[in-house]
């Protein structure tokens, strides 16, 4: 498309698959380490990019509730690890809580009893990278429009695409709806607090939510959603063949390479399974009548976004081949965690697209009224 047309529509926006790709890999990274220091260190980049470049959009506001999610997990892994015990062992006793005797068939298992430090630091570090991989997803949930997500999907997967993105902007959408209803009940000198406020707080959300669900049906159905083309049915087995293959091969292959063993064989099986993947979306592509409006562009913005988040994947998988003790920090016996020199730089890479992405477009709804 012309730099002009786009520049007339409004502010050059990233592409929302760069953003997905640059959270990913992020994720991939958190996924090779429990060094606490690495994780938080991700967490902060991703925070800071997200803080510098997140528009002002209501699906835009999701981040918080992921890092409120995040820090659920977290609570709850350690407070099973001081119920139920953990099969960490060790000597340093921290507490020690009243135990619960069970019968004899449910040996191995343990209601209260004591609770070292070595079981908490392991709790702690697997918790702390699964609130990680959260945070990173939510870091793209806030920085991709999903709509416009869901317009440069493959025709193949424009369907699943469709039930994803309304399923990711459903949380948000909720959010926004109780503090727009909870501001207006305070404007209106009404408490906000309460059980009895909390349910007359529900009916008008969930209307505002059956309203969008139906304006949703509605355009779909005057856009034509559905409508396919006749396609013979050997492509269309064929097309099924090539994508199940290829998408099992991209899982396999990605098992392959977050474990310690599979870095010989797992890259040929990830080129083979994107290639039959691909092969597969671009004949399922066909069945497809939609066009695009106005596509979103890939130039070197995203190309540089995207590539960040791949380097940082790639180094911290490299490096974690050749230094497995600084990723992973021993917990038995105890050790005070140190942060890796090499490992730290690359994770700052994924600092680059708080600098090369463009900046927010401002919102297109209309400001609040105080």
């Amino acid at each position: 498309m012309p730099r002009a047309t786009r520049s007339a529509i409004g502010p050059r926006r990233l592409h929302p698959g760069a953003w997905w790709l640059w959270a990913l890999g992020l994720g991939a990274a958190a996924s090779r380490t429990t060094n606490p220091l690495l994780l938080l260190l991700i967490v902060a980049v991703a925070g800071y990019v997200v803080a510098v470049r997140r528009s002002t959009e209501p699906w835009a506001r999701s981040y918080g509730t992921f890092l409120k999610l995040a820090l659920v997990v977290l609570g709850i892994r350690l407070v099973f690890t001081v119920l139920l015990g953990s099969a960490v062992g060790g000597t340093h006793v921290v507490l020690t809580l009243p135990q619960l005797p069970l019968p004899d068939w449910a040996q191995g298992v343990r209601i209260g009893g004591r609770v070292t430090l070595e079981a908490l630091l392991f709790s702690l570090y697997q918790s702390l990278r699964l609130a990680t991989l959260l945070i990173c997803v939510g870091a793209a949930n806030s920085l991709a429009s999903p709509s416009r997500l869901l317009r440069t999907l493959p025709g193949a997967l424009y369907e699943a695409g469709v039930a994803a993105v309304v399923a990711m902007t459903f949380a948000p959408n909720l959010v926004a709806d109780v503090q727009r209803v909870r501001t207006a009940r305070r404007l209106r000198g009404r408490s906000d607090k309460g059980i009895k406020a909390l349910l007359s707080v529900g009916l008008p959300v969930l209307e505002s939510a059956l309203e969008r669900s139906v304006s949703l049906a509605a355009a779909m159905d005057s856009r034509g959603f559905g409508r396919t083309a006749d396609v013979p049915p050997r492509i269309a087995r064929t097309t099924g063949a090539l994508t199940l293959l290829g998408l099992l091969g991209v899982c396999v292959a990605c098992y392959g390479l977050l474990s310690a063993d599979g870095g010989g064989w797992a890259f040929p099986v990830l080129l083979l399974g994107l290639l039959a993947a691909g092969a597969g979306l671009a004949l399922g592509g066909r069945r497809s009548l939609r066009t695009r409006y106005r596509p979103d562009p890939w130039a070197w913005r995203e190309w540089s976004v995207a590539g960040s988040g791949a380097a940082v994947a790639g180094l911290l998988i490299l490096l974690s081949l050749r230094d497995p003790a600084g990723f992973n920090p021993t917990v038995v016996p105890p050790s005070w965690p140190t942060l890796p020199v090499l490992p730290a730089l690359a994770v700052l890479l994924g600092l680059l697209p708080a600098f090369v992405a463009p900046s927010p477009a401002p919102s297109s709804l209309p400001p609040r009224q105080p």
